[in-house]
């Protein structure tokens, strides 16, 4: 399957959508979240992403795998709203914590171009319990559903710790060559914590192939380090005003880390 972020490195904005109806810190007004994402989906495309990412993050704590259909449909909502928005710039989703087959579902009906999914081989023990990965299962539907929409898997994600000893390579293999990832995330401990260079060089290392994003922690500072081992990155915290978690996004952090992925010489293919 052709990469659909064909930019090099690419830039992939997070938009982390307010408390969804049902979740604990729902203020009770049902716009709040898409009027959040569409004032962060412009200020992360006037920035020069070259992609954009929808997750439920406010919905803390989440829910293992499937989650309920109002967060489901509050992320169609926000969704169809960013792409109307985002024209031709790529837009996924990723559905907290692990529910790929929504993720598939709101990717078919919107068209949304990828899916993260946080836990596709292997097991994970997290703050939700016990993850396992269902790539069987979401591969099969996306034949079905989707054949177009690409899945960008993690690698060890974050907060969470393997079931097993399996080595962060061998997890990279089994991801790319027996999940069938399209592409690989790898990232710090933590949302906003930073990737240790020697672990992304050691996954790519061992999946040379296949194109690599980092998952969290890229700032400015340390971008064109990470940039030497990975094809680009999905960013977050960093964007936000003052690098806070939980304030909106500023245009001008996002214009700056896009002048230096202009800048950067990606590595050869």
């Amino acid at each position: 399957m052709k990469s659909l972020l064909r930019q090099r490195p690419v830039l992939i904005g997070v938009l982390h959508l307010l408390a969804t109806p049902g979740a604990p810190r729902f203020s009770g007004d049902r716009e709040a979240p898409l009027r959040r994402a569409l004032s962060d989906a412009r200020a992360l495309l006037d920035g020069g992403c070259h992609a954009l990412i929808v997750e439920n993050f406010g919905d803390a704590p989440f829910f293992a795998e499937t989650v309920p259909a109002e967060t489901v449909a509050t992320l169609a909502l926000a969704l169809a709203a960013v792409r109307a928005v985002a024209r031709d710039v790529p837009v996924g989703v990723n559905v907290l914590r692990n529910d790929g087959r929504a993720a598939l579902g709101l990717a078919a009906a919107t068209g949304a171009g990828f899916v993260r999914v946080n836990v596709l081989v292997g097991a994970a023990v997290t703050d939700q319990g016990l993850i396992q990965g269902r790539a069987a299962e979401l591969l099969r539907e996306r034949a079905r559903l989707a054949p177009h929409v690409q899945i960008l898997a993690d690698v060890h994600v974050k907060h969470a710790t393997p079931l097993g000893r399996e080595s962060i390579e061998d997890a990279a293999r089994d991801a790319r060559e027996r999940g069938l990832a399209d592409a690989l995330v790898v990232s710090g401990v933590r949302t906003g914590a930073p990737v240790e260079l020697e672990t992304l060089a050691r996954v790519r290392a061992a999946v040379p192939d296949a194109p690599l994003y980092v998952g969290s922690g890229t700032t400015i500072e340390n971008a064109t380090a990470l940039l030497a081992h990975a094809d680009g990155a999905i960013v977050g915290t960093w964007f936000k005003h003052d690098g806070e978690l939980a304030a909106e996004v500023d245009p001008a952090r996002v214009r700056r880390m896009a002048k230096l992925f202009r800048a950067f010489t990606p590595r050869p293919e």
